[in-house]
């Protein structure tokens, strides 16, 4: 029933912080105990004929009651505190006048004001009471030393049950307060446990889920790499099975040659041999370069900086995702221009991170281009471009499309996790912001970008020259 009653006067504060609702339900007990004790002390001076002391109690209790209600319509919690301890010592004050001043039983109340607001208001609140009770104290200390005489309006009779009563009752409320007080922090510290495992938990969930993300967008990354080297493989392959049809031809003719003993034609068809033979080699090397490209792209760990060639590098990812796309899309077709600064040599970078980063950026110039394209627009030519330049300190490496630009509102968005503008199904939205990663925090580089709706969009890489 107690419970019930103090719930009644504690307001619905949802957009309070945990540690104001806790200080809100402690001062609400803390004042209902102090309406409980004033009852008690309003039978308590009736018996000891104290009838102004009852009167005084019985004000106070309204007093209290009151701020119970100031409480439940919202009222700052810290100036109900502070009037509580207003009606609380000027009770104590009044009641102390008129049962003998500095010899007056209730003196050591003045004690239970600072010590309550220090519990259910903080230090400030706490020492300020303090202060205003050793005042108190000293004042009637120095009334005493001068002889005022102060009035005693309880029975001479019943001094000793006034007296023991007030102790009693001062020892009381203090220990209920401080009970409640306990409760009340036991139940916040158990609240705040309990939160915090839950949001362990579900930290835990979303790293798990962001990790799978991050693995999904590397397969979806690794997925448009394998259709481009499956497309650029091939070439290489033709080659060699080309070359390799023909030299067996040519030997056939060659053994035909020696067995006439025409060793010239035999030695002129040995050249041409040899010559197919340095192509079949030259195209095995470069599908050896493209799976070695592979095989390193596919690597979930962060790999080791080491001299790259920046140009070889944007060029074969330009190559593959060109490739990559048309390999998905038959009708897909669009201009692509590697204008490279001959001036750059090696840059020490991470080459399947980078690689990474050039066929994210790549694919999504394509995919725009190819997305502008189907509007039929007249005399539209798809065009992606990649460059490179060398500045004093830095490399820059520059996509650019003529496709349908980035619309301004969600410019200062597209680096953000799980952002894209794709539909459903065709982006997880991690490849820009990985890039980004990629650039900033693992080269110590920047990636900008610049567009205009309608026109096109520029991003530009800029890595640091160690």
């Amino acid at each position: 029933m107690v419970r019930t009653l103090v719930e009644y006067f504690i307001p619905v504060q949802e957009d309070k912080s945990t540690e104001y609702k806790r200080r809100v339900r402690l001062i609400a007990h803390a004042i209902f105990l102090t309406m409980i004790f004033a009852l008690f002390y309003v039978l308590v001076s009736w018996i000891a004929g104290y009838y102004i002391g009852l009167l005084i109690m019985l004000a106070s209790w309204f007093g209290y009651l009151i701020l119970m209600i100031l409480l439940k319509y919202g009222m700052n919690v810290i100036k109900i505190a502070n009037l509580f301890g207003f009606i609380g010592a000027a009770s104590i004050y009044g009641s102390i006048y008129f049962s003998g001043g500095f010899e007056s039983p209730v003196l050591p109340w003045l004690a239970s004001t600072p010590i309550v607001l220090l519990l259910i208001a903080g230090k400030r609140s706490g020492f300020f009471w303090a202060v205003v009770s050793v005042l108190i104290v000293l004042a009637f200390g120095l009334m005493d030393y001068y002889g005022f005489v102060f009035p005693r309006k309880y029975h001479a009779s019943k001094e000793t049950y006034f007296a023991l009563s007030s102790q009693t009752g001062l020892v009381l409320i203090i220990f209920f307060i401080s009970i409640v007080f306990e409760n009340i922090r036991k139940s916040a510290f158990t609240q705040v446990i309990e939160q915090k495992n839950t949001l362990e938990k579900t930290l835990s969930k979303l790293k798990s889920t962001q990790s799978q993300l991050i693995q999904s967008e590397k397969m979806a990354s690794l997925g448009e790499l394998t259709a481009g080297i499956a497309h650029e493989i091939q070439n290489p392959l033709n080659f060699v099975n080309n070359f390799s049809e023909v030299n067996s031809e040519l030997l056939d003719e060659m053994k035909e040659e020696l067995a006439k003993s025409n060793t010239m034609e035999a030695e002129a068809i040995a050249d041409d041999i040899k010559q197919n033979l340095e192509k079949i080699i030259h195209h095995g090397k470069r599908a050896d370069s493209i799976v070695k490209g592979m095989l390193l792209h596919s690597r979930s760990n962060m790999g080791i900086k080491e001299p790259t060639d920046i140009n070889a590098l944007a060029d074969e990812y330009m190559r593959l995702a060109y490739h990559g796309l048309r390999a998905n899309d038959k009708f897909f077709n669009a201009d692509y221009i590697l204008e490279a600064d001959k001036s750059i040599h090696t840059v020490n970078v991470v080459p399947q991170d980078i690689g990474r980063v050039l066929l994210n950026l790549i694919n999504n110039a394509f995919y725009d281009v190819n997305k502008k394209a189907k509007e039929s627009i007249a005399g539209y030519k798809p065009k992606v471009l990649v460059s490179t330049k060398r500045r004093s300190n830095t490399v820059k490496i520059i996509v650019k499309d003529n496709g349908g630009g980035i619309p301004p509102e969600i410019k200062d968005k597209i680096f953000q996790p799980f952002f894209t503008t794709k539909p459903t199904g065709q982006g997880t939205g991690l490849g820009l912001s990985l890039s980004y990663d990629i650039i900033t925090k693992g080269h110590a580089g920047e990636i900008k970008v610049n567009s205009k709706a309608g026109e096109g969009t520029e991003f530009i890489i800029t890595i640091p020259i160690k």
